[in-house]
């Protein structure tokens, strides 16, 4: 009899438990994680002391924004040289481009009909010399010196007439090529010491927060070294930790909520990256035992300009957006 109710009992309870197991529902998946940025680091390739400092931390600047300048004494005294360089070569190219001046010409032109004139003159000479020869008034001699007179006359007016029309040309091609080639070495020497003295001032490559600054005007700053750091509002991002046995529901692109302390709301966010290596948190001895214990790092970006509420550091709580649960 006592078996018999016990087995009743059994009866009108299985359809209870059964009914509370069918109803039960998997928790929602929830990962802790906190709040990172990527920050830009602003530096100046030359070395030199900084004296301006245009922003202070906590400061928000816009994109071209001026942020420091360093000492350029040196680099606009370069800049000023060069560009007195690229003059002169220049100058020299375009003079060689161009034949003598016209006051050269003239004195060539003028030496040309002295010599013209004087080719004459011989020419007439030579033959009244040739006469008073015939008639022996003269030696055969003074013929001859006035035959040579006549070829230097003639050897000259050719002199002169070269000189001249070398005196229109242009220079020959390979010094033009030269000169050419030594004003564009000016130039690009002008550049580069433009591009040094612009280096002396940097700006901001994109709307930012000035997270943090690290000298102050009047110190020396070695090249290279960050004079100050950005953060962008699309730097920050959500890191998050999620286990072994749960990271087949997160992927690429995925919609994650975010929420933190004094959140007005959660934040819509999207998966941006996973882990490719496992971590351990805490640290432990790897066995199937412990695999639970296995997580694999996810970062997540901010979709909305809700992103700014986030601060580097600040505690989240990350839930997959379909489930509308907190974690």
């Amino acid at each position: 009899m006592h078996d018999r109710i016990s087995l009743s009992r059994c009866l009108l309870l299985c359809p209870v438990l059964l009914g509370l197991v069918a109803c039960s529902e998997r928790p929602t998946p929830g990962w802790s994680g906190y709040a990172e940025g990527d920050y830009v680091y602003i530096a100046a390739p030359l070395a030199g002391r900084l004296e301006a400092m245009a922003v202070q931390a906590g400061q928000t600047v816009v994109k071209n924004a001026v942020l420091f300048a360093l000492d350029a004494e040196a680099e606009r005294g370069a800049s000023d040289e060069a560009a007195a360089r690229l003059v002169s070569a220049r100058a020299q190219a375009t003079n060689l481009d161009k034949g003598r001046r016209s006051d050269e010409i003239a004195v060539t032109q003028a030496q040309l009909a002295q010599a013209q004139a004087s080719a004459v003159f011989m020419q007439s000479e030579l033959a009244r010399q040739q006469q008073l020869v015939t008639q022996g008034f003269i030696s055969k001699s003074r013929l001859d010196d006035a035959s040579t007179a006549v070829a230097q006359a003639q050897a000259r007016v050719a002199e002169l007439t070269a000189a001249l029309r070398v005196a229109r040309l242009p220079a020959r091609e390979d010094e033009r090529v030269a000169t050419q080639a030594t004003a564009t070495a000016a130039s690009e020497a002008l550049r580069q010491s433009k591009w040094r003295e612009g280096q002396k001032q940097q700006t901001a490559p994109l709307d930012a927060l000035v997270s943090e600054v690290f000298f102050r005007a009047g110190e020396f700053v070695p090249a290279g070294q960050a004079v100050l750091a950005l953060l962008p509002p699309q730097n920050v991002k959500a890191r998050f930790f999620v286990p072994e046995a749960q990271l087949a529901q997160v992927t690429p692109g995925q919609a994650v909520l975010l929420s933190c302390d004094g959140c007005p709301a959660p934040i819509a966010a999207h998966v941006t990256r996973i882990a490719t290596q496992v971590e351990y948190t805490p640290p432990v001895i790897y066995s199937n035992a412990q695999r639970a214990k296995l997580v694999y790092l996810v970062e997540a970006s901010p979709d909305s300009p809700q992103g700014t509420l986030l601060h580097p550091g600040q505690p989240l709580d990350v839930r997959p957006a379909a489930t509308g649960r907190a974690p």
